[in-house]
């Protein structure tokens, strides 16, 4: 198992139009993406055989890419079908064919697979998204850190009173607990004993004070999915952290919510609050990842740490080519303050 044996996003579905172009990068490789003939998804690599200039910067036209350099076309498959020096009718005198990658289109999103595994991976089914009595934000972002450590700021309690005071908790010095597992090549995190030190957040989230239930889960290679459930109402932040290189991560997030009659409503504070403390998450893994490039990642861990090591043994199995399914089940009890 290896990192491009997994579908990433590269574009919201109704992003693609006919005739456009777009210009990706995923796992280092530089991709294309535009609609062919058919109006399906096509990602090439963004290159073109002839003086390798990038296809991204040409132009589409019915399904067919024009490289900017030379003029040579490329049609959905890859193939060249057309060289303006060679004149018309056009046939090639050898074989001249585009690396082409596997897309499919799922939930609104298009997703890439770079390389065909023997095991079909489906891509992560986005929770409720569509479904009536449920609205989704969709947001965009790009951080400057790896994928692990974004996947591990969006699953992590505590940093949440130090960056985010006021808008989403406070430090009340509260006792909570955790049970962390890791289990199938993923991470559930259960809380308990969460009351309403949701800061801003709880105006929207629980203003009626219910008993709270919160489920943080990481699924491999790269989906973080947290789950707050008060009864009358439910909240999903969803997000795919997509490799553009070591230190960039391309994150798609839906939050996805059930407010009954106030869904609408909700919908331009649920946007600005969850941007909010986006920014502020981008920034402060900005500022880790310098830290990261200078001093390297030997981290004083404690015990709330637990999800990060399970996240990272994860990350770490496919890394070095491991199915992290086959790592032992855990299961850690902890205590800590908020």
């Amino acid at each position: 198992m290896h990192f491009q044996h997994f579908w990433y996003i590269v574009a919201l579905s109704d992003q693609l139009r006919p005739n456009q172009l777009l210009a990706r990068t995923v796992l280092d490789e530089w991709l294309v993406i535009f609609r062919g003939e058919n109006g399906q998804a096509v990602a090439l690599r963004d290159r073109c055989l002839h003086r390798h200039s990038r296809l991204s910067c040409g132009a589409v036209h019915r399904g067919k890419v024009q490289c900017p350099y030379h003029g040579w076309v490329y049609d959905q498959t890859g193939n060249v079908v057309a060289v303006p020096s060679e004149g018309a009718p056009f046939t090639a005198s050898f074989a001249r064919q585009a690396r082409r990658y596997v897309t499919c289109e799922q939930d609104g999103y298009i997703y890439v697979r770079l390389v065909e595994p023997q095991e079909a991976i489906a891509p992560f089914p986005m929770l409720h998204y569509g479904e009536p009595g449920w609205e989704t934000v969709r947001l965009v972002n790009r951080f400057a850190n790896s994928v692990t450590n974004c996947a591990e700021n969006f699953i992590d309690v505590p940093h949440t009173a130090s960056v985010h005071p006021g808008v989403f908790r406070n430090s009340q010095r509260q006792q909570l607990a955790m049970r962390v597992e890791r289990r199938d090549g993923s991470v559930w995190v259960t809380y308990q004993n969460e009351t309403t030190n949701l800061g801003w957040f709880r105006q929207f989230l629980n203003r009626q004070g219910q008993p709270i239930s919160h489920i943080d889960r990481f699924h491999m290679p790269n989906i973080t999915c947290v789950e707050y459930d008060m009864g009358d109402r439910h909240l999903f932040i969803t997000s795919q952290s997509v490799p553009e290189t070591e230190n960039s991560t391309l994150v798609y997030t839906d939050v996805t919510f059930n407010y009954g009659r106030w869904n609408k409503l909700a919908r331009p504070l649920v946007r600005w609050t969850a941007q909010h403390i986006i920014n502020q998450d981008m920034q402060v893994l900005k500022v880790q990842g310098e830290t990261i490039a200078k001093y390297g990642t030997q981290f004083a861990n404690t015990p709330v740490d637990t999800v990060h090591g399970f996240v990272e043994s994860i990350r770490g199995a496919i890394a070095a080519g491991n199915d992290p399914r086959d790592l032992p089940n855990k299961t850690v009890e902890i205590t800590f303050w908020v």
